[in-house]
């Protein structure tokens, strides 16, 4: 605070404002908590004396003109989705509320304007505007702010990449000033070159010159569809590289958002979402193709079906979310059916069908390692993919019998032994609930130190990179020894 000193609100004001907003004033504990503070309270905490709620500008006027006059502070106040304590009371006073001010006042489309109070909340304009053919484009990340509130600040958000900030789309305002004189500022036309710019002045001056009440804003035609494209990258440098060559390629994305892995993660586990993840390569002539995805849960209802149209033959990487599916593990190996049906000319040219599972594998800061969120304590065997009576040849009955055993003696993890196995063994994992450590190491016994020797590098990279990507198993725990 400075050190001016402001006065109490006296109940002579409080009959006042009564007669000036009727049945919208409050006072003391009828103030809701929530106007002490925005969205982080820890940038101060203060009850307003008086709270009016204004519903048109000559009242916002009234209320500030006899605070003026006697010396009492005013805070003005919209949806409080502040993250810097801006709408704060820290001197007591008079908080106006300029949310009942919601009202979107008409378009004009020879003009591509539309004039709203500043109460009106974001999400609200932008669902007008569509209902109208047009779009606002400034999209700051809360949706459920005032329009007034984003002007006061100029918010920005992820659009302003390609159609810029709030001030670019601000034409016209109706501003009361802190003597309650009320002025308009602006024009609704593109040029207005005459005079001081006090409309910029204006805009992300956080209600410390005047209180915003109405808007004359700039809208455009909508855009006729909106395509979203996830890119992966291996690292942040290539990353950050790849944003000025859009625009040297004449593109203008309309926003752009870089998320770390970690975040992507965290977020999908918050939200209970896991990612399905499949490389399909689709080989034959050249023609338009089909492919048809489903996933069905354990009990065989699908959870997801999508069709994507590939007009090329090759590589195809697709990812789809999953909300809150049944976790995999050694107790409960809970397994969907995931089928993948390729369609080419209207008829049916291939049909594969997998199980697969969904589980997390992290370690806690302790380094005790959790799957699914819950620490797991491994009870495991060694095992040759070797049949005592056929030797390399083992039969699927055979392997089934070892799973069998292991699971009744509650064994729950298995180390293959330095080499694949056969492909059904690991479903067999799949289905009983068994971790498996599979190993992809280069045998180095005695003194065969081929590790040691840098021409050998390649060769244990390969093994261990094609091992790793060999079966992206449920039950399988990587192990790249050397």
């Amino acid at each position: 605070m400075s050190e001016y000193q402001y006065n109490k609100v006296t109940p002579e004001m409080i009959e006042k404002f009564k007669e000036i907003a009727p049945k919208r004033v409050l006072v003391g504990d009828e103030i809701n908590e929530d106007f002490t503070h925005d969205e982080m309270a820890i940038y101060g905490k203060a009850r307003p004396e008086v709270l009016v709620e204004a519903t048109s500008t000559e009242e916002v006027a009234a209320v500030v003109k006899l605070c003026n006059e006697n010396k009492v502070p005013v805070t003005p106040s919209g949806a409080r989705t502040g993250l810097v304590g801006g709408a704060v009371s820290i001197g007591g006073g008079v908080m106006i509320s300029l949310t009942k001010m919601n009202k979107i006042l008409g378009y004009d489309k020879e003009n591509f304007v539309v004039k709203i109070q500043s109460g009106v909340l974001l999400n609200d304009l932008a669902q007008d505007a569509e209902k109208q053919g047009l779009l606002y484009p400034p999209d700051p990340g809360e949706k459920f702010a005032t329009v007034g509130g984003n002007v006061a600040t100029n918010a920005g958000g992820m659009r302003a990449v390609k159609y810029g900030c709030t001030r670019d789309y601000v034409r016209a305002m109706t501003v009361v000033l802190p003597t309650g004189e009320i002025v308009k500022l602006g024009a609704t036309v593109s040029k207005t070159s005459s005079g001081y710019s006090l409309l910029n002045l204006m805009i992300g001056s956080e209600g410390t010159l005047g209180i915003i009440t109405e808007l004359t804003l700039k809208v455009i035609p909508a855009p006729k569809s909106v395509i979203s494209l996830i890119i992966p990258y291996e690292n942040l440098e290539d990353c950050i590289a790849t944003v000025p060559q859009f625009f040297m390629h004449h593109l203008a994305p309309q926003a752009l958002e870089f998320m770390e892995k970690e975040v992507v993660m965290d977020t999908e586990k918050f939200l209970g979402k896991h990612t399905v993840f499949l490389d399909v390569e689709i080989t034959g002539k050249k023609s338009s193709a089909e492919l048809i995805v489903k996933l069905s849960d354990t009990e065989g209802k699908e959870v997801l079906s999508r069709t994507i149209h590939a007009t090329k033959i090759g590589s195809t990487h697709l990812e789809f979310d999953v909300k809150n599916p049944l976790k995999w593990t050694a107790e409960t190996p809970s397994l969907y059916n995931l089928t993948l049906t390729l369609k080419q000319k209207g008829k049916v040219t291939d049909l594969r069908s997998v199980k697969v599972g969904f589980r997390e594998i992290e370690f806690a800061k302790n380094g005790q390692l959790l799957i699914n969120g819950k620490p797991t304590l491994f009870k495991g065997v060694n095992r040759h993919d070797h049949s005592p009576l056929n030797g390399r040849t083992v039969s699927k009955e055979e392997m089934e019998k070892d799973v069998q055993l292991m699971k009744a003696l509650n064994v729950n993890a298995v180390r293959t032994s330095h080499y694949p196995n056969n492909p059904y063994f690991y479903d067999l994992c799949d289905r009983y609930g068994i971790y498996v450590l599979a190993e992809a190491n280069v045998e180095c016994h005695g003194e065969m130190r081929l590790s040691h020797e840098p021409q050998w590098e390649k060769s244990f990279t390969e093994r261990n990179e094609n091992q790793v990507k060999r079966q992206k198993k449920p039950c399988r725990m990587k192990s790249l020894q050397g």
